[in-house]
């Protein structure tokens, strides 16, 4: 472990964990078990060594069990907030959705900002560590924020924070 034996608590949305929790119970009572048969059925086709599918089979079975094992621990260091149990101050926090406008473009766009496992960009969920996550995060409704993009500096007017 990199950082000694600290347990970094990750934050997450409650979504979020749900997710997470229903893709657990997918790999290890779905995907596990067809996986050990699969490694079954190549086992009984023979010699090992020159057996494709037994090695294709293998390989599934370790990115499962890691991917399992990925999961666990986001679990076990989820800090979930539920931005809907906060007072909106109209400040920009770990959960809330963010309208927003594009001052160059007149372009309005809306994020909710999540955890690293949430992200989705075609979902308009952003990671609270990204270039505008970071941008916006502690910002406040009606503030002119200047967020650097791969793209170059892009300047918003945060239209509207909920916390729903």
């Amino acid at each position: 472990m990199q950082n000694g034996n600290k347990m970094e608590k990750e934050p997450i949305t409650i979504s979020g964990l749900a997710k997470l929790k229903e893709e657990l119970v997918y790999l290890k009572e779905k995907k596990r078990p067809e996986i050990v048969s699969a490694i079954a059925e190549a086992r009984s086709h023979g010699d090992l060594k020159e057996n494709a599918e037994y090695h294709a089979a293998k390989e599934q079975q370790s990115l499962n069990e890691g991917r399992i094992e990925e999961i666990n621990d986001v679990i076990a260091r989820a800090n979930v907030i539920d931005v809907t149990k906060l007072a909106n101050d109209g400040k920009i926090i770990f959960g809330s959705t963010v309208s927003l406008e594009n001052l160059d473009t007149e372009e309005k766009l809306q994020y909710k900002i999540v955890g690293k496992d949430e992200a989705d960009l075609k979902k308009k969920l952003i990671y609270y560590k990204s270039p505008i996550g970071k941008g916006l995060i502690g910002k406040n409704k009606n503030d002119l924020v200047e967020i650097s993009t791969p793209v170059g500096v892009k300047k918003f007017e945060i239209k509207d924070v909920k916390y729903i």
